[in-house]
């Protein structure tokens, strides 16, 4: 399961990797730094909470995300990707 910022929740490997085809062949130069990560592990499970800092040609945006990793036959796999806009307020 993958959910972008703003998309629909998609569900299946051929929706998943053609939404990143999607995001990578654009024609804006994308650059992602990743920050504040932290990495929890409990038996078979695993998962990461950070942010995506994404710096393009047009400008940049900050995401909190969420992965998840399951351990199956010794091979970690990421089951849950989920993505939230940061909205940054100024007081």
């Amino acid at each position: 399961m993958c959910t972008h910022p703003g998309w629909s929740s998609l569900r299946g490997w051929a929706a998943i990797v053609s939404s990143f085809a999607t995001l990578f062949r654009s024609p804006q130069s994308l650059q992602f730094l990743l920050t504040d990560a932290m990495a929890s592990v409990a038996g078979d499970t695993a998962w990461v909470v950070l942010d995506e800092n994404l710096l393009g040609d047009q400008g940049g945006t900050a995401v909190a995300a969420l992965n998840v990793f399951s351990r199956s036959e010794g091979t970690w796999r990421m089951v849950v990707h989920h993505g939230s806009p940061i909205h940054v307020t100024r007081s």
